[in-house]
């Protein structure tokens, strides 16, 4: 199809009526099959000019990005696009490319649908170059949701392995109290056979109610010990939107500085300037930050220091708790992760077993540093997937 175009292009001065009207049907078919070709692409593309006008759309870039208008409607090749965008991250990326002339940028975005459910989107902005000239930008669009849930899945396989310690540990929580309601029952047994093989007159209420007391205990230690394994092992349904941490940590410490004041308590936050947004879950992420703060205050029942610091480190955003509580020996610290291990009195020793978890949701790590009786700090690695990254240059 090319090659007769240039060869005709030559001669066209020369072509009859009906040649140059053949030539129109040609070029018109040619057109039709590269915009059916545009419009199959499950990748959006958006062609645009140097100014960021629009020159064309397919199909599943107008799926994707959420524009005010159609494509078709006139205005939208008159204005730059980000001004036809409806959500803000997405026009404020293109109008930052634009402005700081940076036509080799990927981004990650997250949106939602009208259903109410999160897409996961890759945008990326390469020259548009004509004869060695560049012309324009062409921003691609990529769904990347699949791949985001089979990551998550396959983050849910690898913890079914952790089942079998989990359960061994269950078992043997388990056998305590169960041990302890049978010897009970059999105490309550002896005491009744003795009064029937004798005046038939039961013990004293209160020598019963002894018995039945530690028996209901011993049922509801049960109750919690099955509850908390099934809030253990019950999966995680983590709903993922770009968040800004520190502003999420900011929000979290309001929240606690009344009660740290209270216990004499300071509390200091050195936060990263310019934060990436990170594919988090708030509630979730919510969880973890209250429970660490609460571990510290646990650790400095007189009072202390408790630092909240973020920083970005080798593509990670890592998150830092410190307090000057009592600390942990190395046995300790080796297992504080470890469900159903504690070493509170009222503990259930799954408190930190949930944060771990969470975080591992995230794919993330934490890890904790402690020297016993000057304090610790928990560390929380998350990852920039949603990073803005450049890809090959292109030299103008």
């Amino acid at each position: 199809m090319i090659d007769l175009i240039k060869r005709v292009s030559g001669k066209i001065s020369k072509l009859s009526p009906e040649q140059v009207e053949q030539l129109f049907d040609v070029l018109i078919e040619a057109k039709d099959n590269a915009d059916a070709i545009l419009d199959s692409l499950t990748t959006g593309l958006v062609i645009c000019d140097k100014k960021y006008h629009v020159i064309m759309v397919n199909k599943s870039a107008e799926r994707y990005i959420p524009l005010k208008m159609r494509a078709s409607e006139s205005r939208i090749g008159e204005e730059p696009i980000w001004n036809f965008v409806a959500d803000k991250d997405i026009a404020d990326f293109l109008e930052k490319s634009y402005k700081e002339d940076t036509s080799n940028v990927s981004k990650e975005f997250t949106l939602e649908t009208r259903g109410g459910t999160i897409k996961f989107f890759t945008i990326s902005l390469m020259p548009l170059v004509h004869r060695k000239k560049l012309e324009g930008t062409i921003i691609a669009v990529d769904d990347i949701t699949e791949k985001r849930q089979q990551e998550i899945r396959l983050r849910r396989m690898e913890k079914l392995a952790d089942l079998t310690n989990l359960a061994a540990n269950v078992a043997h929580e388990i056998k305590n109290p169960l041990g302890s309601m049978s010897i009970h029952i059999q105490l309550l047994e002896r005491a009744i056979k003795k009064a029937r093989e004798g005046d038939n007159t039961l013990p004293e209420e209160k020598f019963l109610e002894k018995y039945i007391n530690v028996v209901n205990e011993e049922i509801e230690r049960l109750n919690g010990i099955v509850v908390d394994f099934l809030f253990a092992v019950r999966p995680i349904n983590a709903e993922f939107q770009l968040m800004d941490p520190n502003e999420l940590l900011t929000r979290y410490m309001d929240f606690c500085k009344p009660e740290l004041e209270e216990k004499g308590i300071e509390l200091q936050m050195n936060l990263e300037e310019n934060p990436p947004k990170l594919l988090l879950d708030g509630k979730l992420f919510r969880q973890v930050i209250l429970n660490l703060v609460q571990n510290a205050e646990g650790a400095m029942t007189e009072g202390g220091q408790l630092w909240i610091s973020s920083q970005i480190k080798n593509d990670k955003f890592i998150v830092s708790i410190a307090d000057t509580g009592i600390g942990m020996d190395e046995k300790t610290a080796a297992r504080i992760f470890e469900p159903y291990f504690t070493t509170k009195t009222t503990g259930t020793g799954l408190g930190l077993t949930m944060v771990y978890k969470i975080i591992k949701e995230f794919s993330g790590d934490i890890q904790v540093q402690s020297i016993l009786g000057e304090g610790s700090v928990f560390i929380i690695t998350l990852p920039i997937p949603q990073r803005e990254h450049k890809l090959l240059e292109y030299k103008k």
